[in-house]
């Protein structure tokens, strides 16, 4: 599938940014963080440049140069726990880390309803110092033209360093998930009902983990603007996929327009929702009611009054 569309580079530091203005949720407690590796991470070892932590406008965390990927562990109270939990994967356009308001209030309302998040920072790419916009980023005017393959909406697929860093996040989420599993009986979670959820390069980064497993793979998968950064060739056993994002966001709303339709063909669940909102405006309201509700729909949450709303 190949198609001609109005683009931009979406894997910019700008990714960091779009999308994470809206109002601040009351947040989650962690109960723990834990490296991914015993050691420095299989591929890193010459990697020198020190891990930077910045503010966000919204109130969040920028981290630039993750060299140590870990998981942050966030339970639901065990009077609402469903046994469900997802790896979340943060945007940045695997240059930085963003976890700001839209991922709090995501964190918030997925254990509201008794399921635990594991929040993964994977690697990004070793580089200079970058400085957070004072307001925020702002979406482009237009698009710069892109044609996108087989829903692969990479900008820059011929980038030998963004190409290696995203071996290596794609790596550190194929390990989260061996790592979430082998601790589902500590978190109280179902080892089958492991799901991940990516928010802009995140969701790249989710559906590559996913098409390059070995072995079992996430249960589910939710992308919020976060389109392949590869070919896609959907398994006959592909899980159920969530989308959603802006009408008007270019690569990433195309991307994975043709993401659902390459899973539809292969006869495989997928729901997208797209939203005739302002690009960086899609506040969490809009798409993490539906989400519950999809997620009930295939029991990866009881229809259970006590798991919350």
């Amino acid at each position: 599938m190949g198609r001609s569309i109005s683009s931009r580079r979406c894997l910019t530091p700008k990714l960091a940014f779009a999308g994470m203005l809206a109002s601040v949720a009351v947040p989650a407690t962690a109960q723990q963080t834990m490296p991914l590796y015993a050691g420095v991470a299989p591929g890193s070892e010459g990697w020198s440049r020190p891990e930077i932590t910045s503010p966000m406008p919204d109130g969040g965390t920028l981290y630039q140069n993750v060299t140590s990927p870990d998981l942050t562990v966030y339970l639901p109270p065990a009077a609402k726990a469903t046994g469900a939990g997802v790896i979340l994967l943060p945007g940045g356009g695997l240059r930085v880390l963003a976890i700001g308001s839209e991922a709090t209030a995501l964190i918030a309302r997925l254990n509201k309803n008794g399921v635990a998040v594991l929040v993964l920072r994977y690697r990004t790419l070793q580089m200079a110092p970058l400085k957070p916009p004072a307001g925020g980023s702002k979406m482009p005017a237009k698009f710069p033209s892109m044609v996108i393959h087989h829903a692969n909406a990479n900008p820059s697929p011929d980038d030998p360093a963004l190409n290696a860093v995203l071996d290596d996040a794609v790596a550190d989420a194929q390990r989260a998930l061996a790592i979430v599993r082998d601790h589902a009986t500590q978190w109280h979670l179902d080892p089958h009902r492991i799901g991940m959820v990516g928010y802009s390069a995140g969701g790249g980064v989710e559906i590559g983990a996913y098409l390059k497993r070995r072995g079992e793979g996430p249960d589910f998968l939710v992308s919020f603007y976060g389109p392949s950064l590869m070919d896609v060739s959907v398994p006959a056993d592909a899980p159920p996929l969530f989308m959603a994002t802006e009408a008007n966001h270019g690569p990433v709303t195309q991307g994975l327009i043709d993401l659902f339709e390459l899973w539809k063909q292969a006869g495989r669940s997928a729901e997208l929702h797209i939203f005739d909102v302002p690009n960086g405006k899609m506040v969490p309201p809009l798409y993490l009611d539906r989400l519950i509700d999809w997620m009930r729909a295939y029991g990866f949450v009881p229809a259970d009054p006590k798991a919350g709303g």
